[in-house]
């Protein structure tokens, strides 16, 4: 088979069909149906589909995004497309970094790295990078692509919801296209149609919060400059003082530099790239790569807010990613945790759609996912108080612990250009069974699981990549027999065929011979033990599934 030739995703525009549904004497009855086609919702399509549930998305634009939009994809999210299938394809082409820099002033303030567990001439112990830098038309391009590859989705462009009406056995959506209007219902219906959702509109319901004055400019330049793969952030540099700088290399000779700009700015003169251009030509110069030359290929200008609705289910309705809570863009958590999301909510509404688990089950999306929104507006909110503080107080303690973090490790910990996007830990979720074991470490039941190097009967492989689709029993050393009978996949570390490379997998696991864990099919802990039975795990079971 030969080389996968890459497809250019910065203009294709899909063919609106008629669907027959258009035509039916009576509403079609769909299990699932997604509104919106960006990054959450083809996520979703996907993993339902993969799991045989059938699903219609529909989208009411006929072309990806524009502009890079969302470009800093997290570790875990990769391991998210890695089971969906694009995950390797999206890091050959993404920019890699675990490092980054801070410069306070004319000066560096102190360096950081994600990933310390792999150092830059040894191996690597986790297979994913903290961060690849991709456009978001490549994510969405190469998810579509993937979608079309199962018989299980069907994408209809140009769909545009304009009403809804949810029942207590379904959901009735108006869909508007280039032929008329039509209705159909469905089981379940996901929005996940960003922060301007029409599904949460049409349905009266609001998102709350706290919405900066503040402005950002966002560029796409594309250069060939020599810099390092790293991301860079300036807190009030000479070439724009007093306001913040954020640089960052893409894929295709693409950089983005978001710039502050403060309230008053004006949007539509701000993005004339004559206004551009100087400030760009000032920050090449600030770094050394002042000869250079560079093209503007898209700006933004844009305000953010930090909010969420109250509650992310309603019926028969659910809501993910911006549709459902919003964050400011320092950190990457806008699009990590609304792919998270989806991979929180597939598993489950696919066990129910198939009948397999209660509907009370999707309520534990909605906790536990508006408790990874509270963190993640938490940390977003922190950091957009420190890059913009708004008093003359909070600009001088921001300063203060800026010019010791050069010198002084304790201050560097206050510092916050971003929190960057980590899996949060389900902590008290429903789903979980409680220790009644001592363990040490991070892999508490609500993680998400740590990746490790293993060998698999000589060749190397990876933690996260033997971990089944569903329901997954991890065991270190001699498995119990009676753990075939078992209505999930048991992986064994420390047999003939499985082996710990280097020990990291019983490090970051805390295990020992004997050790059990039991992940749920989204890669997060359920359940640990010592010395499992059969009763412990098939009850560990029951609580994950709320049967």
């Amino acid at each position: 088979m030969g080389a996968r030739v890459e497809s250019d995703f910065q203009s294709p525009a899909f063919e609106y069909r008629r669907s027959p549904d258009q035509s039916a004497g009576t509403p079609a009855l769909h299990p699932v149906v997604v509104v919106g086609a960006g990054p959450v919702g083809l996520a979703l399509a996907i993993d339902l589909a993969q799991r045989g549930v059938r699903v219609l998305l529909l989208d009411n634009d006929h072309k990806l995004s524009s502009g890079s939009r969302a470009i800093c994809f997290a570790k875990r999210t990769l391991e998210i497309f890695d089971r969906l299938g694009p995950g390797e394809r999206m890091v050959r082409k993404g920019v890699s970094w675990n490092t980054g820099h801070v410069y306070f002033k004319d000066a560096p303030a102190y360096s950081f790295d994600l990933l310390p567990d792999t150092g830059p001439d040894g191996p690597r112990t986790q297979q994913r990078p903290a961060f690849i830098n991709l456009q978001q038309y490549h994510v969405e391009g190469m998810l579509v692509e993937r979608a079309l590859e199962l018989p299980n989705v069907e994408i209809r462009w140009k769909n545009s919801v304009v009403g809804v009406q949810p029942h207590r056995d379904a959901a009735e959506l108006t869909i508007d296209t280039p032929d008329g209007g039509y209705t159909l219902h469905a089981e379940y219906v996901v929005a996940c149609d960003g922060s301007r959702s029409a599904v949460r509109s049409l349905m009266g319901l609001e998102s709350s919060g706290r919405v900066f004055r503040d402005r950002f400019l966002i560029a796409d330049v594309r250069m060939d400059a020599d810099l390092n793969e790293e991301r860079r952030f300036w807190f009030d540099p000479p070439f724009h003082p007093g306001q913040s700088v954020l640089l960052h290399k893409q894929a295709d000779g693409m950089w983005r530099v978001d710039f502050q700009l403060g309230w008053d700015a004006d949007p539509e003169r701000e993005r004339d790239p004559a206004r551009i251009a100087p400030r760009v030509r000032a920050l090449l110069d600030s770094i050394g790569a002042g000869g250079v030359s560079f093209s503007m290929v898209w700006a933004s200008v844009y305000t953010f807010a930090c909010q969420r609705m109250q509650r992310f289910r309603h019926g028969r309705v659910v809501f993910a990613g911006d549709a459902a809570h919003g964050v400011s863009p320092f950190g990457a958590r806008g699009a990590n945790s609304g792919v998270q999301d989806a991979d929180n909510l597939g598993w489950k509404l696919a066990l129910v759609a198939r009948g397999e688990a209660p509907e009370a089950l999707l309520d534990s999306y909605a906790d536990e996912r508006e408790f990874a929104a509270d963190e993640n507006i938490l940390n977003s909110t922190r950091a957009t108080d420190f890059i913009t503080p708004k008093s003359e107080v909070s600009r001088l303690f921001r300063d203060a612990v800026l010019a010791l973090s050069r010198e002084h490790p304790f201050a560097r910990k206050v510092v916050n250009s971003g929190r960057l996007s980590v899996a949060t830990t389900l902590l008290g979720s429903v789903l979980s069974t409680l220790d009644v074991d001592a363990f040490d470490g991070t892999m508490v039941p609500g993680a998400a699981a740590l990746d490790a190097p293993l060998l698999h009967h000589g060749a190397a492989t990876w933690l996260l990549r033997e971990l089944g689709p569903d329901f997954t029993l991890l065991v270190f050393g001699e498995p119990p027999p009676w753990a075939q009978g078992l209505p999930l996949t048991t992986v064994v570390v420390g047999d003939a065929g499985l082996q710990d490379a280097g020990g990291w997998a019983m490090s970051r696991y805390d295990a020992r011979p004997g050790t059990a864990y039991l992940f749920r099919p989204d890669q997060h802990v359920c359940a640990r033990w010592r010395a499992p039975t059969d009763a412990l795990i098939r009850a560990a079971i029951r609580r994950a599934t709320a049967c």
